[in-house]
């Protein structure tokens, strides 16, 4: 067993010793040096450096002798232009957003002028540095005098008026160059007398400012004052950079037809839900939602309903015989609880490696609090919630992703990553592990959830639906609880995820379901089963080929050797 299981491991590492590896290592080594530079990144100077390294990476893999690549070779050729076109378009629309911001950084260029000069290793001059602080200095109370004019009531039509989004953008900015200023003053602050007696005060006044003025920005105009009921802001990029984003996750489908195939999932899930509240003896899937709901999981033993969960699924696997299951992966998960403040966005439970993070009722919440977060994690929502965050789902992939293909870990899509676990939801449903009808209420609940992810969230960034809006449909078509849905919108549309990622988990999930359809056999001995992979054999591959682009993956489990000119072009859903 020990020498087979050595042959795979070999193989495995074989198949991906033709791939530009090195290549890819080298790209990812130049990005995150020039990511350290000294420099402010969103200062032209530093965002033209950057766009001059990504132009220079596309001129030397388009000089590559492509027809000598083999087919895995070609794979990583694509993964790695798609990505330096995808930089490529990330600064575009970096510096269309700087120029809503820029009115509010007008003092910002001479200090920026500061930090390059020590990326550049240009020794500052003392009072000329004093005289770049304390202008600045003036020039923000200036600008603060501006904006506070243009918030008043009979503030003239040409006054400075600032919205909620370049305010909070830009108060991440100037966050970022009072970091930068801070590397540049220590270098002499101690060490060059003259330059200490010259800009001490200046720089500690301009500190001081800074500071007032990102938190005016962040807590005055935009809202954000760290408090659970702090206004929703967010960020749409619009239909052009959904667009682009779309190219980057190889999706051969509009914004309109991914709402559109959602709207059809949808429809789906509503009437099988009607089929399980009749089995319920409910008359209507509210009723059978509700009943799902108020069977709860009682105070303290939840973390024992996550474990029996995690068990009854790693068990269903082996016996149906689905995908490998290394003992060391299975062995190191582990389970962790989440507390009352990270449920403000994380109201549900999570993966962070090796846990599953568990939410629940805490003590420290009032009763309201409690009630809702203990009815959103009831029994029936967690028999699936617990394989997808963890085997088959989430720990699994990733504990996979680091011994196969990791080099490619820079391409990772959620399009794989929360694609992978939701196609575990379907592929549990066909093979009959959602039981009981209340577990299918609670894991119909769940696909309609990732339904109304993609609805809600590309028509955020579409700019045709608003975060309240956005809540009012994860209650009213999905049955959330609003402080559920609430912490769920606040999570989608902040800094923390890229705009495509809540459509990910059903995009990718149907992406893979379909491959699968494609690629496996019906079952062992039919006619049909000749030259198609068992079950255990398609999951197995897909998770050796690293979190890339699902065609991509689709490409290798076929055996295609891409042409250079080579677009997207899989219709996965019709």
């Amino acid at each position: 067993m020990r020498s087979s299981l050595l042959l795979v491991a070999l193989l495995s590492v074989t198949a991906h010793a033709a791939g530009l590896d090195s290549l890819i290592g080298e790209f990812q080594a130049d990005r995150r040096d020039l990511a350290s530079s000294a420099a402010v990144s969103w200062s032209s100077t530093q965002q033209a450096r950057e766009k001059q390294l990504l132009t220079d990476w596309q001129k030397r893999l388009d000089g590559l002798d492509y027809e000598k690549l083999d087919p895995t070779a070609r794979i990583d050729w694509h993964l790695l232009n798609t990505s330096i076109q995808e930089n490529l378009d990330e600064l575009d629309l970096e510096q269309t957003q700087l120029q809503e911001t820029r009115p509010l950084l007008a003092f910002a260029d001479p200090l920026l002028g500061l930090t390059q000069e020590l990326a550049e290793r240009k020794l500052a001059d003392p009072q000329s540095s004093a005289a770049t602080l304390s202008q600045a200095i003036a020039d923000l109370k200036e600008l603060r005098q501006k904006l506070n004019e243009g918030r008043a009531k009979d503030a003239p039509e040409n006054a400075l008026k600032v919205s909620q989004v370049p305010a909070l953008r830009a108060a991440g900015e100037i966050n970022e160059l009072k970091n930068r200023l801070r590397d540049w003053y220590s270098l002499y602050d101690g060490f060059q007398p003259e330059f200490t007696w010259w800009n001490r005060e200046s720089y500690e006044q301009l500190t001081k400012a800074l500071g007032e003025y990102s938190d005016f920005l962040r807590k005055d105009i935009a809202g954000q004052k760290g408090e659970a009921n702090d206004p929703l802001v967010g960020n749409p990029i619009g239909a052009d950079a959904i667009r682009n984003s779309l190219r980057a996750e190889m999706i051969p489908y509009s914004a309109d037809e991914l709402i559109n195939i959602a709207n059809r999932q949808f429809s789906w899930c509503e009437a099988e839900m009607k089929k399980a509240a009749a089995e319920m003896g409910c008359s209507t899937t509210q009723e059978a939602l509700e009943k799902v709901k108020s069977h709860l999981v009682p105070p303290g033993g939840q973390a024992g309903v996550a474990i029996s969960e995690a068990e009854k699924a790693i068990a269903f696997l082996k016996e149906k015989d689905l995908v490998t299951i290394p003992p060391l992966a299975e062995e190191t998960w582990g389970i962790d609880m989440l507390g009352p403040e990270q449920q403000k966005t994380l109201p549900y439970a999570v993966y962070g490696q090796p846990h599953i993070m568990v939410a629940y009722g805490h003590e420290d919440m009032d009763y309201e609090q409690k009630l809702q977060a203990m009815r959103g994690n009831a029994y029936g929502f967690m028999h699936i919630v617990t394989p997808h965050e963890l085997i088959p789902g989430h720990h699994l992939q990733g504990f996979m992703a680091r011994r196969y293909a990791a080099y490619r870990s820079m391409f990772r899509t959620p399009f794989l990553i929360e694609g992978w676990a939701l196609h575990w939801e379907m592929e549990l449903w066909d093979q009959g592990y959602i039981g009981t009808p209340e577990e299918k209420v609670g894991a119909l609940f769940w696909r309609m959830h990732r339904c109304a992810r993609i609805i809600v969230s590309l028509k955020f960034h579409l700019g045709e639906m608003t975060p309240n809006e956005m809540i009012d449909f994860l209650v009213d078509r999905v049955g959330h609880e609003r402080a559920g849905a609430t912490a769920e919108v606040r999570r989608y549309i902040g800094p923390s995820y890229g705009p495509l990622y809540q459509a990910a988990y059903m995009i990718g999930g149907l992406q893979i379901h379909a491959m699968q359809k494609e690629l496996t056999a019906p079952s062992a001995g039919n006619e049909d089963a000749k030259g198609k992979l068992s079950l255990r054999e398609f999951h197995d591959q897909i998770l050796h080929q690293g979190p890339i682009p699902i065609e991509m993956i689709r490409a290798a489990l076929k055996g295609e050797s891409l042409p250079k000119d080579w677009q997207p072009n899989w219709k996965f859903a019709g």
